[in-house]
């Protein structure tokens, strides 16, 4: 599976969840285990390697702004909702996470930023297929600390400073 495909799942998924993350990761599992076993696999390898390339300070603070607020789980939960985003949204962010305010139509803190299920499709449609827990995907772990400067998310002026536009769209207040 290459990057076109891997994000040709992601759009069209998202697109017929509606934008819902939990409808989104019980449609990416369905269209996952018409896959071959090695497919899935592939398409596990491409979400976690950009799993652990959005694992940034910047993205982070992004986050926090959204959230109000993110913890570790949140943030991990944050990035899988990030790819399910689709590529544009997804590279958009890594590019200028403070873009995320041209580039989300709209947040709704009760259903987005939050898409654990989507980290856990791939495992998920492989067991169904095998029967069997998925093998190591063979990828460098996650770095110990996310990449950047730190963000002081308790720090209401330094995230809008940082993240002025979506301070201003999203931010408390």
């Amino acid at each position: 599976m290459d990057e076109t495909e891997f994000w040709e799942i992601v759009d069209s998924t998202r697109a017929a969840a509606e934008g819902d993350p939990e409808d989104q990761a019980e449609l990416l599992v369905e269209r996952l285990v018409r896959l071959d076993p090695d497919a899935v696999l592939d398409f596990a390898r491409h979400f976690e390697a950009r799993f652990n390339r959005a694992y940034r300070w910047d993205l982070w603070g992004a986050a926090a702004v959204l959230l109000g607020g993110a913890s570790d789980d949140a943030f991990d939960f944050f990035r899988c909702w990030l790819i399910g985003q689709g590529r544009e949204v997804f590279e958009g962010a890594l590019h200028d996470p403070d873009g995320l305010a041209d580039l989300l139509d709209d947040f709704d803190e009760e259903i987005d930023g939050d898409a654990e299920e989507l980290g856990y499709a791939a495992d998920e449609a492989y067991e169904q297929l095998t029967g069997v827990v998925a093998p190591d995907l063979g990828l460098p772990p996650q770095a110990a600390e996310p990449e950047g400067t730190p963000v002081d998310f308790e720090d209401d002026t330094a995230l809008a400073e940082r993240f002025p536009s979506l301070w201003r769209r999203f931010g408390p207040g």
